[in-house]
């Protein structure tokens, strides 16, 4: 009987020792993969965006426009030509559609806030569209960079996400408080921000 119990205590032992280290390596396995989702989790991907502008209101305004979205922000590459001389808007408008002669048919500035129209970062209120004026030189080309962390691209977020919008470039300067769109003249040049 003694020779019994022993052999069962030592096939308990055996299977039980089996178990645990069945059961650590299991752990084990978890504790990698977890760390692997995190570091997935934590690490954001870059996404970039680039689209041609075309010209509107009859002008010879064309040019090409990059987004970047890194690290919680958003920063625009414009890059303009066949402008007039001297200073010019440029804004996010509601919608991606440049079908019309006008560029009307992009809507109003995006003001997805429901400010009044300004000058970015202006204390009285400004439109997440309202990017701002820009100086074309006198062949009439230009370049506008932008950053900010107000806007994302596909983040599903109607009062940051960029996407589905268009950028406007108008035949004057933003007066900055002009009533809903800051008295910018003309849409010259239009594209649309679509994936």
């Amino acid at each position: 009987m003694k020779r019994i119990s022993i052999m069962s205590f030592l096939a308990l032992a055996i299977a039980f020792s089996s178990c645990k280290n069945e059961a650590k390596e299991k752990e084990s396995e978890t504790t990698e993969e977890t760390a692997v989702e995190k570091e997935v989790e934590v690490t954001e991907e870059v996404t970039a965006i680039k689209f041609k502008l075309e010209s509107k209101s009859e002008s010879g305004a064309t040019g090409a426009v990059k987004f970047t979205a890194e690290n919680g922000k958003v920063s625009m590459l414009a890059e303009l030509k066949g402008l007039t001389e001297g200073v010019h808007a440029i804004h996010i408008h509601e919608k991606a559609d440049c079908s019309s002669p006008d560029g009307k048919s992009t809507g109003g500035h995006w003001n997805p806030t429901f400010q009044p129209h300004g000058a970015w970062g202006a204390e009285a209120g400004y439109h997440l569209g309202d990017i701002g004026n820009f100086t074309a030189d006198a062949e009439g080309n230009a370049t506008v960079t932008f950053e900010t962390d107000l806007w994302c691209m596909g983040c599903g977020d109607e009062k940051k996400d960029i996407l589905g919008k268009a950028i406007i470039v108008h035949q004057g300067a933003d007066d900055f408080t002009s009533q809903p769109s800051g008295a910018a003249g003309a849409r010259v040049s239009c594209g649309g921000i679509i994936e």
